[in-house]
This record gives structure tokens, C-alpha cells and sequence, in this order.
């Protein structure tokens, strides 16, 4: 049933916001409550464990059940183009939310490379800092941290031609692929859909496993950590919170692929297929700017 293009489609009374709020609660408070314990205790405890994983896995729930719910709202034809202008408005707010999420990160990175640093070291106007550790040399990397008895010093710094080149590969090729998805969606070719969407999140796993791998050197062989000083911190932040998004954008491509298995998407209709496209371009954009500026400059 196709809706009328002059009306506004307004949903049922839904219980996913309440469901929402308390696994956000959940999440957020038991994060809390883990970092406290393990602050005074030296460990997370038992309790703090459970809120986490508890909150964690209602979230899941709540997003499992609230996409699906749109989902079939979709497939039943009750959205009209007014509401899809929406959808479109949201999505790109929320790509700008995270814009700013990782422009705070890296103007930390900026901050530190270019004022903090250079400080410590006795340049600038506040340079006199440099009398707190009178023998640091400030240059970065930052192997070793002016308190080297707080943050042991780091062996070495991850090379960036090995590992995060073959990232780099992956996460562009990905766009590539997952451009020829689209393009095939719009021409009907389900079996190339399906095709380059498969490939698409093959490369993205790929990535996620070989980061894993990638901090498994980190921590077992260069001593690079989030406890060594602000180049580990800056190190782990912005790599680890690019590495949550891929795996997200990953699920979301799982999930497009399960829909177009099952027929889902038209030529003409498809925005969820493109809100995901957005979402993973974005991802990518990121990759390629913190390989620029974390792992080769």
C-alpha cells in the first residue's frame, strides 16, 4: 500500500525510547561504576560487570527491534517522500555529529604535537614548564615521556608501510566496491548487488582483524599502550574509536546484504542502502586522514 504523498506518516505509540533510555543508562552507569572500582580497587567489580553487559545488551536488543520496526513500516509503504526528506535531514546531522566527534580528536592531537609538547621542551612563551623535567627533549613521536617512571618508555612506534598501509588498501578498496553496489542497486543487477556488497564487507572485517593484530604488536612487543603518557593515549583514542565505527559500519553492511538477499530495495527506493553507503564513506574519509596524520607525520 503506498501512502498518500501529501501526508506526514505519524507511527504508533512505540516502547523503544523507554527501552532505549535504560540500556543507555545502564551502558553508561555501569561504565562509570567500572572505571570507579577499578580506580580504587584496582579491578572492575562484579556489579559494575554486570551493568555494562546488561546495558550493552539491551541497547542491542533495543536497535535489533526498533530498525526492524521501520523496516516493516518500509515494506508496507507507509512513508511518504515528506518522511523520507527526514530520514535523509537525520542521517546527515548524525554524520556531522561524528564530523565533530573525531575534529575534537584530533584537534587534541594538533594541541599536543604543536603547544604541549613543544613546551615541555622549553619553546614558547611557556616554555618555563621545561624546568619541571629539565632533561625531556620534546619531539614526537614521544617515545619517551618526561616522567618515564609514571609512562615506561615505548620501543617503537607502529610502522606505517606494513599493517596500516594494507588498512589504507582495504578501507579505500571497500569504497570502491561498495560505490559499484549502489551503482548495480540502481540498475536492478541484484546478483552484482550482492556481489560487491559481499566483497565490500570482506574488506571491512579484514580491517577489523588485522587492526587486532596490529595491537597485539603494540602491547606484546613496542610497550606502545594507553599507559604510555599522551602519544599512547592520542595512539589508542583515535585509532580505537575508528576501529568501534568500522565495526559498526560493518554490522550495518551485514544487514543491508541480509535485506537485498531477501529482496528488499528498489531502484527507486533504497535510502537505508544509502544511509549505510554514507556512513561507511565517512569511515573511510576518517581512515585515511588519521593514517595521515597519526601514523606518517
Amino acid at each position: 500500500m503506498e501512502h498518500s504523498s501529501e501526508a506526514y506518516y505519524v507511527p504508533a505509540q512505540s516502547h523503544w525510547p523507554i527501552i532505549g533510555a535504560v540500556g543507555l543508562f545502564a551502558l553508561l552507569g555501569g561504565g562509570g561504576l567500572t572505571l570507579h572500582s577499578i580506580q580504587m580497587q584496582g579491578q572492575a567489580s562484579l556489579f559494575s560487570q554486570i551493568t555494562v553487559y546488561s546495558g550493552a545488551f539491551i541497547m542491542a536488543g533495543m536497535l535489533f527491534g526498533w530498525f526492524a520496526t521501520v523496516i516493516a513500516e518500509t515494506r508496507k509503504g507507509l512513508y511518504s517522500p515528506q518522511l523520507d526528506i527526514s530520514f535523509r535531514m537525520g542521517m546527515s546531522w548524525f554524520i556531522f555529529s561524528e564530523v565533530m566527534f573525531f575534529f575534537a580528536f584530533f584537534g587534541a592531537l594538533y594541541y599536543t604535537r604543536n603547544f604541549s609538547v613543544p613546551w615541555l621542551g622549553g619553546a614558547g612563551d611557556k616554555g618555563v614548564s621545561h624546568m619541571l623535567w629539565p632533561e625531556f627533549t620534546a619531539v614526537w613521536p614521544m617515545l619517551n615521556a618526561p616522567n618515564t617512571e609514571q609512562f615506561p618508555p615505548i620501543k617503537d612506534i607502529i610502522n606505517p608501510w606494513h599493517v596500516p598501509a594494507i588498512n589504507t588498501i582495504l578501507l579505500v578498496s571497500s569504497s570502491v566496491t561498495l560505490t559499484l553496489a549502489h551503482k548495480a542497486l540502481k540498475l536492478g543487477n541484484r546478483s552484482k548487488i550482492k556481489m560487491w556488497l559481499g566483497i565490500t564487507l570482506v574488506l571491512g572485517v579484514s580491517f577489523i582483524i588485522l587492526q587486532g593484530i596490529e595491537y597485539v604488536e603494540a602491547y606484546q612487543h613496542l610497550d606502545l599502550t594507553l599507559a604510555s603518557g599522551i602519544y599512547g593515549a592520542t595512539f589508542f583514542l583515535l585509532t580505537g574509536f575508528h576501529g568501534f565505527h568500522v565495526t559498526i559500519g560493518s554490522i550495518i553492511l551485514f544487514v543491508l546484504l541480509i535485506r537485498v538477499y531477501k529482496g528488499h530495495f528498489t531502484a527507486e527506493k533504497h535510502f537505508a542502502f544509502e544511509a549505510g553507503s554514507w556512513y561507511w564513506h565517512f569511515v573511510d574519509v576518517v581512515w585515511v586522514l588519521l593514517f595521515t596524520l597519526v601514523y606518517i607525520l
